[in-house]
């Protein structure tokens, strides 16, 4: 299948429209005087971990009616490399948890079994996993990852979320380059959020889903460790949707939300979401499992109760203990590695940070995301930020301007 844009140009025009949308002053959550818990670290994204960079391909042509294989596109690559360019060859301490399995994220049993993460957490469409998880394999190759010292060979982590009412999914649009230029414009800083990357065609309590992000520094008392989260939402029904507790989902009307109308049992979308969970504090894996966990409660504190077809798939990483597996290479003598960690008595903060952001960056995925065209050619509205503001009044939960700028300071 060929682009219709060449492959060079469409990779720079990917780029660039993540630069813009980086640049882009969109309003954020809190921006609109929605109440969260906890204190946001610089950014309020999980790039406020340091070290941990993220990078984006967004794939956008075409309009309704689907003509499949020709588009519309809406579609995407997400790239988390949580120790930058040093991922593969430095690898984290890491856990996994599911939800709920109508879903993928590749590698995991490899992550369960050695408690590592070898290189970048890839997110995209569900019929593109394929592709991107063996492009991350010719990625690394290429880049001399697979030798020198290193494992020889690769699992990648490759997770999706199914973008089928906005996009041709069955055309194949991800490819090879496109995961390239996601892994290459791998950066810290700010992310961008809403309709980027991986997020690009999702769909979130019947709203327009995408990519969110947010984060929580600890107390020093604590640590002062920093917890950041990235959200690919897709999931939820509009009745379900509860903002800071507030039921905004009753209380907007439904209009042109896209359901799943093969459903037997509920009038609400099928859909799935996936959560990273990165931190600096050192933790070994069988705490970041516990702390993957954690992010469920982030995610039904904004209301779903996670259908039958969700693919709720959520990982978490620590920074920390950089070099405790590094080169441990088959021609090394035998020796002993040492890493540090939280006793477990005092790991409870950890655990609502994790809650916490997770609430956040759904929300943020949300209110960045841009009203877009489903196939059948009626708009799929974004959460209308008024609305959402009258009912935070309504209910008296918004916040104020100045104390809003304050809970944005970290």
């Amino acid at each position: 299948m060929k682009h219709r844009i060449p492959g060079l140009a469409w990779i720079l025009a990917a780029l660039l429209a993540h630069a813009a949308g980086a640049a882009a002053d969109k309003p954020r959550a809190r921006d609109l005087g929605v109440p969260f818990d906890g204190a946001p670290g610089a950014l309020n994204a999980i790039t406020d971990v340091p070290g941990v960079t993220v990078g984006f391909t967004t794939l956008i042509e075409g309009e309704p009616p689907l003509k499949e294989g020709a588009g519309p596109i809406r579609t995407g690559v997400t790239a988390i490399l949580p120790r930058g360019n040093s991922s593969y060859a430095d690898p984290v301490f890491a856990g996994w948890f599911r939800m709920n399995g109508n879903g993928e994220m590749t590698g995991t049993t490899w992550l369960e079994e050695s408690g590592l993460l070898a290189g970048p957490i890839m997110i995209t469409n569900t019929h593109s996993v394929g592709v991107v998880r063996d492009a991350v394999i010719d990625w690394l190759r290429a880049r001399d990852q697979l030798k020198d010292g290193n494992y020889p060979w690769a699992l990648p982590v490759v997770a999706e979320t199914w973008d089928g009412a906005l996009n041709d999914l069955n055309g194949f649009h991800v490819h090879p380059e496109h995961v390239f230029a996601a892994l290459d414009s791998a950066a810290s800083g700010k992310v961008p959020e809403g309709n980027v990357g991986g997020g690009t065609g999702m769909v979130c309590y019947q709203f327009k889903g995408g990519t969110g992000t947010s984060s929580r520094v600890l107390p020093a008392q604590y640590g002062g460790y920093t917890v950041g989260v990235l959200v690919q939402c897709n999931c939820g029904g509009h009745d379900e949707l509860r903002v800071a507790g507030v039921p905004v989902g009753r209380e907007i009307e439904r209009i042109n939300v896209w359901a799943n109308v093969d459903s037997p049992t509920r009038d609400a979308a099928m859909g799935s979401i996936i959560i990273a969970v990165a931190t600096d504090a050192p933790l070994l894996p069988t705490q970041l499992r516990r702390m993957a966990r954690r992010a469920a409660i982030g995610l039904a504190r904004t209301g779903t109760t996670v259908s039958d077809g969700d693919g709720d798939i959520f990982v978490a990483f620590s920074t920390a203990n950089g070099g405790a597996e590094k080169d441990a290479g088959y021609a090394a003598p035998f020796s002993v590695r040492h890493a540090e960690f939280v006793p477990n008595d005092y790991i409870d903060p950890l655990f609502a940070a994790t809650v916490q952001a997770t609430e956040e960056a759904i929300i943020n995925a949300m209110v960045a995301a841009d009203t877009m065209t489903l196939l059948d050619g009626r708009p799929l509205i974004a959460l209308p930020h008024d609305q959402l503001r009258a009912l935070l009044k309504k209910y008296h939960r918004l916040q104020p301007e100045e104390s809003s700028k304050a809970a944005r300071r970290p």
